[in-house]
């Protein structure tokens, strides 16, 4: 089972309290599956061509709680497979003013219902675990200017891109998705995603600090394997017996400990001295290597 059917399963279950919202989300659900609200009633009624049968299952459902007079509607002749009739005239005109009304996405609220209604018709979010990536899927460029403004309500900068001659909402930073799943209160689907999230970048940052430590150790060897070539060059010259005896040391202690670092170095020298020291001493006798 994909992240997104979870996140769509656990909004489906979702319906807000006030009347208000459910309309909102309602609209959404229509006008993101592709449906036209305003499309002329055939002999049968209005005939709402939604993209999945789960999306018109829950229009249905929101049009029971908002329309009284569907409550004693037969749900059989109404909901057919991905298809929602509207058969009533009174229904088809309360449905589209209340759908087209100004005042729809006046509150907070009703912004939450719309974007969790738009994401159920025309959305999906990759697993965690792979990527970071939120999109809604939209008809027009103005569905997708109503979509991005209400992200800005709630601080969440969606950005756009044409595709296939849609226009794609879409988010690509995992915390922004994290804020998206807050906004639509797919809560449980949030604590998947953050539990996913964290477990990523700590192995990110795990992954990071052993290449660096890794890239570390590399140099150290690298560098303690020319010392060593260039303190062996130094050590056959007879010239090696008149040098300083700071430098002799730290040439026997090189060859000694051929793995220990500069600051294990300077501690084992007597009178001990400091890393810049001991750097000191041992680029003094690649010097001395590379003039012979």
């Amino acid at each position: 089972m994909s992240f997104a059917k979870d996140v769509k399963d656990e909004l489906f279950k979702h319906t807000g309290t006030s009347r208000h919202c459910q309309l909102a989300e309602l609209a959404a659900l229509i006008t993101y599956s592709g449906a036209d609200i305003n499309r002329e009633p055939s002999d049968k009624g209005l005939i709402l061509e939604l993209d999945n049968r789960s999306v018109a299952g829950k229009c249905f459902t929101l049009l029971v709680k908002t329309f009284n007079i569907f409550k004693n509607m037969d749900a059989e002749r109404c909901l057919s497979g991905s298809t929602l009739t509207v058969s009533d005239p009174e229904g088809i005109r309360m449905l589209r003013q209340a759908l087209l009304s100004d005042v729809l996405l006046q509150k907070s609220c009703c912004m939450r219902a719309y974007l969790r209604g738009a994401f159920l018709a025309a959305g999906s979010v990759s697993d965690p675990e792979k990527s970071y990536h939120f999109e809604v899927v939209c008809r027009n460029k103005e569905h997708a200017e109503v979509l991005k403004e209400i992200f800005k309500h709630f601080d969440i900068n969606a950005k756009d891109i044409i595709r296939k001659d849609h226009n794609v909402v879409y988010l690509k930073d995992g915390a922004l998705i994290v804020e998206a799943l807050n906004v639509m209160e797919a809560h449980v689907a949030l604590m998947d995603f953050e539990n996913s999230r964290i477990l990523k970048e700590m192995r990110n940052s795990l992954n990071r600090r052993v290449n660096c430590e890794t890239a570390n150790i590399g140099k150290t060897v690298t560098a303690s394997v020319k010392q060593t070539e260039d303190i062996r060059t130094v050590m056959g010259m007879p010239e090696f017996k008149s040098l300083p005896y700071g430098i002799r040391q730290i040439a026997q202690l090189r060859l000694d400990y051929p793995d220990a670092s500069l600051k294990e170095l300077g501690e084992m020298c007597d009178p001990p001295v400091g890393k810049s020291g001991v750097n000191h001493r041992l680029r003094k006798l690649s010097y001395i290597a590379n003039k012979m």
